[in-house]
């Protein structure tokens, strides 16, 4: 059966919050750094653990799993994979307004359960999977959102909004650092750095040092914040966008490095020690070692 790839969230209903235990199981997690609706809506968060296995981040039963069909990429797989897990009864209960449990919907794992297994939070699923909905400086990772009972859960839409519970330390950034990790499609400078590693979750502060930010930016249109906030939000100088609680919408802005244009700057909550300004340049290169000095501006 063919799976909805649009997705809208269900905003009338209270905001599953996912537990500060569960978060730490994973190295890197983003709400907003995905072009996807339910992304860019609040609904939907991304999970990228240390190794490839998955780890689960619900209890529950297993009620189905399906394969699904990618977009065709180069460097992707030709199958994805849906896992739905009724979180009833679970070691966590992801509970609705009404307070009866959520269904979750985890993708970008190839399963090793099967329908009518049950699962711990923390038990592993399978093995990460690279997938044709993935950007090609995307790395792998699981994507988790959930949904009532009642709706149609092979289909994107309709899930419901997030919200993770664990402080994300904005850290300051004055847009320089040297290039200590080179690929095909990104960068990776060794500033700012995180203070302890594997202790704690960090990201990118805004110029204020209030709030750390979430998202592409520019290149997935809007984004979000680690802390709710009203008002303009200003990164090296530039007002980047205002955020409305936790969401941002991107102004026109352009970024650059070393003077060339490059696509943009990925931001998300970390413990990896890896952590760093991640630039998303697939028509740049840079020399390893090199310094790079990031600024933005407005388009014109």
């Amino acid at each position: 059966m063919p799976i909805s790839r649009k997705s809208r969230c269900s905003h009338t209903e209270k905001a599953i919050t996912i537990p500060a235990d569960v978060l730490y199981q994973y190295e890197i997690f983003s709400r907003y750094n995905s072009p996807y609706r339910a992304h860019q809506g609040g609904c939907a968060v991304d999970l990228y653990p240390p190794g490839d296995t998955a780890p689960s981040p619900v209890g529950g039963e297993v009620i189905d799993i399906r394969a699904v069909k990618p977009p065709t990429r180069p460097y992707a797989t030709e199958e994805d994979y849906l896992i739905v897990i009724d979180t009833e009864g679970g070691d966590i209960e992801y509970r609705r307004a009404d307070d009866e449990p959520a269904i979750a919907r985890i993708m970008h794992v190839k399963p090793d359960v099967s329908t009518g297994e049950r699962v711990r939070v923390g038990d592993p699923l399978g093995r990460l999977v690279r997938s044709g909905f993935f950007a090609p400086w995307v790395e792998n990772h699981l994507h988790v959102g959930f949904r009532s009972p009642d709706r149609n859960y092979l289909r994107a839409s309709g899930s419901l909004p997030l919200e993770t519970d664990v402080d994300v330390k904005p850290l300051a950034w004055d847009g320089r650092g040297r290039a200590v990790e080179i690929g095909e499609t990104y960068v990776v400078l060794d500033l700012p750095e995180h203070p302890e590693p594997g202790k704690s979750f960090v990201g990118i502060g805004d110029d204020s040092g209030r709030i750390a930010i979430d998202g592409g930016l520019p290149h997935f249109g809007r984004g979000g914040t680690f802390a709710g906030h009203d008002g303009p939000v200003e990164l090296l100088g530039t007002e980047i966008g205002r955020s409305e609680g936790y969401y941002i919408k991107w102004k026109p802005v352009k970024i650059y490095a070393n003077g060339s244009p490059i696509k943009g700057i990925s931001l998300f909550a970390s413990m990896n020690k890896r952590f760093g300004a991640r630039l998303v340049c697939p028509e740049v290169t840079f020399e390893e070692g090199e310094m790079v000095d990031v600024e933005i501006g407005y388009e014109h």
